[in-house]
């Protein structure tokens, strides 16, 4: 049967099917539990809340599922680069994206480079609530949290968007990999080379992580339907993580105009770029990402995310759409479903009919 994989099996569910992790106010106790409810494996992107925060998602999720979930944290949540970031780069780019401040009639913001890093203070609560997985991206945790998640039967999912990196994550000793293909929408979680020269397409890199691997591999990256979920298996997936089908649901925490704009009829040019958060993602082409272009220097993340931030925020408030990063993977054209429950019944039944033998 093709819910029967290594993944189910690993992860204690039902189907080989899990919600993308997705940070930033996106992901939903809600979401989570309709996913998991329904036999598949519901997530939490939580990179961005303090330890109290994320310990007050447990509780909430907890009451809503008793089913295996998924907590999603970054190794890296400060580029490195932040630690002496000299004052005349940082003013530099701040004269940059004035223009557009002006353009919404807000002032730039006040900015600190002293960001320390939050992922170990996570983790720690993380390791309180225990969920049945921890995934993360952005790099390898230490072998002591490797140590300690294993102990505590926390199963473990790291990302990689090339062979290098799924090698490494393996000689980790994680429980299984995330292969993160190009069309993914979101930040892309290239750890050992620059993120251009780490642009592989899923299924080469599916092909390329079965080859070489030994551990289960959960393909993630422009899937959105159940003939992405099969086409993902056939190829030697272990699992499919759908990102933005489960963005536009009710349940997710996207803004109505993010989720109506994916939902429309309208083309969507995807880009990738690092002009509104510091680190590359791929979000629906806007004025900005047209504007700065890559070799553009923008402020290390997450300084980026703070100098962007008001600007957002006015540019919503404005109905400027043109100045907001709306996140979304490659592929659009299948995204019909406003409730989570029955996108997930509609992807058991459909792959079902398409793999069943």
């Amino acid at each position: 049967m093709w819910n029967k994989t290594k993944i189910t099996e690993l992860l204690g569910i039902q189907y080989p099917i899990l919600q993308g992790p997705m940070g930033g106010g996106f992901s939903t106790a809600e979401l989570l539990a309709s996913v998991s409810n329904a036999g598949g494996l519901g997530s939490f992107g939580a990179y961005t809340l303090t330890p109290e925060e994320i310990r007050e998602v447990g509780k909430a999720i907890k009451a809503k599922t008793y089913k295996p979930y998924n907590i999603n944290l970054w190794v890296s949540d400060v580029d490195k680069s932040l630690a002496d970031y000299p004052k005349e780069s940082l003013e530099k780019v701040k004269a940059l994206f004035k223009p557009y401040f002006d353009e919404l009639s807000i002032p730039l913001p006040e900015l600190s480079t002293d960001i320390p890093s939050k992922f170990e203070k996570q983790v720690e609560v993380l390791f309180e609530i225990r969920p049945a997985v921890f995934s993360f991206i952005f790099g390898i945790p230490s072998k002591e949290i490797l140590a300690e998640s294993r102990k505590l039967g926390i199963k473990t999912i790291g990302a990689a968007t090339t062979l290098d990196e799924a090698l490494a994550l393996e000689e980790a000793g994680v429980d299984a990999i995330v292969a993160s293909g190009f069309e993914a929408g979101g930040h892309r979680p290239s750890f050992l080379r620059p993120v251009q020269d780490s642009q592989t397409g899923l299924f080469a890199l599916i092909q390329q992580l079965k080859s070489k691997t030994k551990i289960p591999i959960i393909a993630a990256g422009g899937i959105t339907d159940a003939k992405g979920i099969a086409a993902a298996l056939m190829l030697g997936a272990d699992a499919a993580q759908l990102g933005t089908a489960f963005l536009v649901t009710d349940e997710s925490g996207a803004t109505p105009i993010h989720k109506n704009l994916l939902l429309s009829d309208s083309p969507k040019h995807t880009v990738l770029s690092k002009s509104l958060t510091g680190r590359m993602g791929r979000m629906v082409s806007n004025k900005i990402a047209d504007e700065v272009k890559f070799e553009t220097e923008v402020l290390p993340f997450p300084l980026q995310t703070k100098l962007i931030a008001p600007l957002r925020t006015a540019a919503l408030a404005q109905g400027r759409t043109d100045m907001i990063n709306f996140w979304s993977g490659q592929n659009t054209t299948a995204l019909k479903y406003h409730k989570a429950d029955e996108l997930m019944q509609a992807l058991i039944t459909e792959t079902n009919s398409l793999l069943a033998v």
